[in-house]
Order: structure tokens, then C-alpha cells, then sequence
């Protein structure tokens, strides 16, 4: 299964501290950029280059709103990594299967 490479230039996004946590601000309610910097260790400048990454790797969309934009979730950037690692965690749970049958398998032999 091929997939979009904005899929893991989201997980790439979601691995940088501040980034994850302006990416949870957005998740509990969209904001604006003057919302999204209070009480974060960074500039308003760093948050919008933040969101920026992150809008690039299709987490978040905004939407302007008289002379500010808005930020939120972008759902179709969260189902493709949900899809991507679902994907993962099917080929993971039957490496595991195969895993205890084999263990099972020497259990039974010896």
C-alpha cells in the first residue's frame, strides 16, 4: 500500500514538542495565532511558522476571519495517518500471531 508523503510528513510535523502542543491547542478548539502562543515559550512569528509545517503536512487548514485566520483540525490529514497506521497495526497483529503459533509450536514439539 503506497501512500501520500504528506501522511508522514504529518507524523515528521507531530515530532517536534512545541508543534505537537500547538497541534493539541488547535484539536481542543480552532484559534487564531494570538490564542495558540499564550503561554508557550515562543514567539507569535514561531507559532505561525509552527502552523505553517503543519498546515503543509495537511493537519491543520485555516480559514480567514475578518483580518485573522483561524486554525483547525484537518480531518483528512488525521484519517490519512489513522489509515496509515491501521494499516501497520494489521501487518503488526498477524507478525504477532505468527510469532505465538510458532512459540506454541516449540511448546508442543519439546
Amino acid at each position: 500500500m503506497t501512500y501520500n508523503l504528506s501522511v508522514l510528513d504529518g507524523f515528521a510535523a507531530l515530532g517536534d514538542p512545541t508543534r505537537r502542543a500547538i497541534f493539541e491547542r488547535v484539536a481542543v478548539r480552532p484559534s487564531a495565532v494570538g490564542e495558540l502562543a499564550l503561554g508557550l515559550p515562543v514567539s507569535r512569528p514561531a507559532v505561525s511558522q509552527h502552523l505553517r509545517v503543519l498546515k503543509q503536512a495537511g493537519l491543520v487548514r485555516e480559514t480567514p476571519q475578518g483580518t485573522r485566520r483561524i486554525y483547525r483540525l484537518d480531518p483528512r490529514g488525521i484519517g490519512a495517518m489513522r489509515d496509515w497506521l491501521e494499516a501497520h497495526w494489521t501487518t503488526a497483529l498477524d507478525a504477532f500471531k505468527d510469532f505465538a503459533d510458532a512459540q506454541a509450536d516449540e511448546e508442543t514439539a519439546a
